[in-house]
């Protein structure tokens, strides 16, 4: 832990010695080491709307402030989604539209076709189907042993979960997590060895889903996500680019996001000793630990938007075509906003005032469905064990984008 604490001191004085027009906050590395959060801190009190104009995806604002934030957000004519939801540029030969990535009307006909798998009368249908695989999933673990959290339940959990929402085969579920991965990973991270490599994986996941699209389109409509786009009105019609972007969609947003919650909720609850003694002695916190959770991990750090005109923001004049990122990640700590935001505090009032769902036309469409998997695992972790203690640093994921985590060592205690 002490060189944790090294980390972050060197961060600290890095962060204030810079000059504001060096500061890059898309820095995976800041990620990657937990060390960006001075950065923000910086930014929000002296530049709350930063241009920085040596990047190697080109110029970028940087929005760091909460209200900002929400004003960018909830102004899809001035901030448009076309082009691309992260500060990378699509590859002009590898073009992946979704609908999270595109503006009324076309979003919402979209969005409109696969919203009713999340919505009320699906979640009280998958509840008891979650709650027994959780029960399994944690029934199943050694206790008193050494074991990655991450590999044995984040994503066992979220994968199984993500299979029933697609009806994907059982056996072959783990591809999920594997397209998942490769889906937001570049070469550094060590995920894929090549951008060609990132391709073909991709190309395989579309070939794959293609199959199931071919048999589900020639049967009876069903509930599930391909029956879904297969008989949609404004999705049937897709091309095979078209539906791969969706894919990566559903299945980024549906699994990476939940599964590091659920890690981010262990490491939580160890680093705030105090919180997890909280919560172990009254279970009716949990639905407030989840939000605090969502808050305090921020899973996607930041999104992105296009400006379609001239227009101002925090004093700042930002121009037509100019790329603007939205950091949720720095939002969520904004101290004129949230109150005390770097606690990690189960019993905070107005524990929902969090950005990690984003607002307006694009908020998540399965938030409902995220912190439904959260309350369950809670609930039967606290059931069974007594304490799951962290062992050592988690190994975090190199990516300014997914803020996550690769590993996490744990002991259970029975």
């Amino acid at each position: 832990m002490d060189d944790a604490f090294d980390v972050q001191a060197a961060a600290r004085a890095r962060a204030y010695s810079l000059p504001l027009d060096q500061i890059n906050v898309a820095d995976p590395e800041l990620f990657r080491t937990d060390s960006m959060w001075p950065y923000f801190e910086r930014l929000r009190k002296e530049a709350p709307v930063h241009l920085q104009t040596e990047h190697e995806f080109g110029p970028y604002w940087s929005v760091t402030r909460y209200n900002d934030i929400m004003a960018v957000d909830t102004n899809p004519a001035v901030f448009s989604s076309e082009r691309a939801i992260t500060i990378a540029d699509p590859e002009d030969d590898f073009q992946l539209p979704m609908f999270i990535a595109m503006d009324p009307p076309k979003h919402d006909a979209q969005r409109k076709v696969v919203s009713p798998v999340v919505a009320g009368p699906n979640l009280a249908a998958l509840e008891p189907i979650i709650r027994e695989r959780a029960g399994a999933i944690l029934d199943s673990l050694p206790v008193g042993e050494e074991i990655d959290w991450v590999d044995k339940v984040s994503i066992e959990l979220t994968t199984m979960t993500l299979a029933t929402l697609f009806d994907f085969p059982w056996e072959d579920r783990r591809k999920l997590t594997r397209w998942s991965d490769v889906a937001t990973a570049s070469p550094e991270s060590g995920i894929v060895e090549s951008d060609d490599q990132r391709r073909a994986e991709l190309y395989e996941c579309v070939d794959y889903f293609t199959r199931l699209w071919n048999e589900r389109v020639n049967a009876p409509p069903r509930g599930d996500l391909i029956s879904m786009l297969a008989h949609g009105e404004s999705t049937r019609n897709m091309d095979r680019m078209e539906y791969l972007g969706n894919l990566v969609l559903l299945i980024v947003g549906g699994n990476d996001t939940t599964r590091n919650t659920i890690t981010g909720s262990v490491l939580a609850l160890n680093q705030n000793p105090d919180q997890y003694a909280l919560l172990t002695a009254n279970h009716d916190l949990i639905p407030n630990m989840v939000s605090e959770t969502i808050r305090w991990q921020t899973p996607l750090a930041h999104m992105r938007r296009t400006a379609t005109q001239d227009t101002e923001l925090g004093g700042k004049t930002i121009r037509k075509g100019d790329k603007v990122i939205m950091w949720y990640v720095s939002g969520n700590r904004d101290e004129e906003v949230i109150e005390d935001p770097n606690r990690y505090w189960i019993e905070r009032p107005r524990v929902r005032q969090h950005l990690s769902f984003g607002f307006g036309i694009h908020r998540c469409v399965g938030n409902r469905l995220a912190e439904l998997q959260l309350k369950i695992i809670w609930e039967e972790i606290l059931k069974r064990f007594k304490s799951i203690e962290v062992l050592g640093e988690p190994r975090r994921v190199y990516s300014s984008f997914v803020k996550g985590y690769e590993t996490l060592p744990v002991r259970i205690h029975a």
